[in-house]
């Protein structure tokens, strides 16, 4: 029980923390007179991945890397299996797709660089230097073209920095919400990564199969939060741009990272399910994006049951 307890404290705290830091560094760029595109891209995009960032920088200096890559790839995969199933059920998703393609596009790219790097069986800085060049190439290539033409990516990413409510108005509260934020997402990524050890040796599975489900969704709620708000906005495409925008932050950002910082051997279970299941989740969403397909609440439920099918997978057979 005590190792439930650090669990679902530690997801509370990692919770609260993404949100005050959002809101702190979203009302520092309004104050600061930030660009909305560049404020919603960077600030509500990637910031909704801050307890995915803490959580597996964390593990990876503790040198526990099934975590530290298990929290990315399930994050990856509940993104778009279980938060998308879930808006879809809230209301249908009509989206844009020249709004999001390039998201899209960048986030399969992604995909498919982890495999490439990964294919040796293990993450090193060499590795963690080609991911945070790709984040960088990527932003360079969204804020510029996103500059020179207000089309619909502009408008989602400005609608992504408008989606958000409550934001502090004072510099002195400003300054507090963000660093609040900043202490409860390192208070709660130690206290989250003691619960999850304390299960995974509790119940004789592996750490990897722990970050890959229970860390991953409990760091994927800031992500949950600012997708079903916009799900029940009816605004399609904050919800889905949210999604792409974390998924790409996660693999080129904090993979990039935490590699960076110590090398991350994949376990075996990465590399003959869960890789496979991310890139198919991946190419699955680019082809919604392309085709301009409505997702359905039917659709949305066929993604709901894939996750747990997936979830169910990989106690039953990689635990």
């Amino acid at each position: 029980m005590s190792d439930w307890l650090f669990l679902i404290v530690g997801i509370a705290l990692l919770t609260l923390g993404g949100e005050a830091l959002i809101r702190g560094s979203l009302s520092a760029a309004r104050k600061l007179k930030v660009s909305p595109l560049l404020t919603g891209l960077v600030i509500v995009g990637f910031g909704t991945s801050a307890p995915e960032l803490v959580v597996s920088v964390d593990a990876a200096l503790r040198e526990q890397p099934d975590l530290a890559i298990g929290n990315v790839v399930g994050s990856n995969i509940g993104n778009i299996l279980l938060i998308l199933g879930l808006c879809a059920l809230i209301t249908p998703l009509t989206v844009r797709p020249l709004s999001l393609r390039r998201d899209g596009l960048t986030m399969v790219s992604a995909t498919g660089l982890f495999l490439v790097l990964g294919a040796g069986g293990i993450l090193d800085k060499l590795d963690g230097l080609i991911f945070l060049a790709g984040l960088g190439g990527y932003l360079v290539w969204a804020y510029r073209s996103e500059k020179a033409d207000a089309g619909p990516s502009a408008e989602l990413h400005q609608a992504e920095a408008d989606e958000l409510t409550l934001v502090p108005r004072s510099w002195l509260w400003t300054a507090s919400a963000t660093l609040l934020g900043l202490l409860l997402l390192i208070f709660g990524s130690r206290v989250l990564l003691q619960g999850a050890i304390g299960l995974a040796t509790s119940y004789g599975v592996s750490e990897a199969v722990i970050g890959l489900t229970v860390v991953a969704v409990g760091t994927s709620l800031p992500e949950l939060s600012v997708s079903v708000i916009a799900a029940l906005r009816r605004h399609a495409d904050v919800a889905v741009g949210n999604i792409l925008g974390s998924n790409i932050f996660n693999l080129l950002g904090i993979l990039g990272v935490s590699c960076l910082l110590q090398p991350l051997p994949l376990h075996l279970r990465v590399v003959e399910f869960d890789q496979w299941v991310l890139l198919g989740t991946a190419l699955m969403a680019l082809g919604f994006l392309y085709t301009a397909r409505r997702l359905s609440r039917l659709e949305g439920g066929i993604l709901l049951a894939g996750y747990i099918a997936y979830v169910w997978i990989g106690f039953e057979v990689y635990a």
